[in-house]
């Protein structure tokens, strides 16, 4: 069911509920105090790539943007027309071969996502990122109910270390404290250092 044509749809309905219509707190929070505006950045999943928006307006450079969907590049394209479209990537996130990234921003991706693909998604991002790369971002914890049958996915701090202590040496995973106000007491916050 999660494949390409189902997350098109989607877009083209604008059935886009996780959309926050701006980058979140917590993600400008920490790239407002990285200075190397040089890193390389990888959003998957991208959507309508709020983050990306921002960084790009604030001096970063090398923004990749991944989505199965062809409608959030390309609206984001429109409103973006200075962006390197080269850095535009429509394509499965597991089939990516661009690597040496700096930087991986986890942004209701990893939610959206079949769960059994949570092991290969921790194994990629690993792939993706250069040595001492980091993995940003927030996934949903327990406190979150969430139906099973559909995206979005939830789970829990121990379940998401199970992923990722295989391929990063530093884990951080805990409650967010800025969280925007939805989802106050829902997220947590993830750096992980490969």
């Amino acid at each position: 069911m999660l494949d390409k044509d189902y997350w098109q749809n989607r877009y083209e309905q604008i059935q886009t509920g996780w959309d926050a219509g701006r980058i979140t707190t917590p993600i400008k929070t920490y790239f407002d105090q990285v200075t190397n505006k040089d890193a390389k950045i990888l959003i998957p999943g991208c959507g309508n790539a709020h983050e990306a928006t921002y960084l790009f307006e604030n001096g970063f450079t090398q923004v990749y943007l991944c989505d199965w969907a062809r409608a959030p590049l390309e609206q984001f394209a429109q409103q973006n027309p200075s962006f390197p479209k080269e850095q535009l990537i429509c394509a499965n996130f597991f089939e990516l071969t661009l690597t040496n990234f700096d930087y991986i921003i986890e942004q209701t991706f990893f939610c959206a996502i079949d769960p059994m693909l949570r092991p290969l998604y921790a194994k990629k991002t690993a792939q993706l990122l250069k040595k001492d790369g980091r993995l940003i971002g927030l996934l949903f914890n327990e406190q979150l109910q969430l139906d099973r049958s559909g995206p979005p996915f939830g789970g829990n701090k121990a379940e998401y270390m199970t992923y990722f202590q295989e391929y990063f040496t530093y884990l951080y995973i805990e409650n967010c404290y800025n969280s925007i106000k939805p989802r106050q007491g829902a997220e947590l916050f993830v750096k992980l250092v490969k």
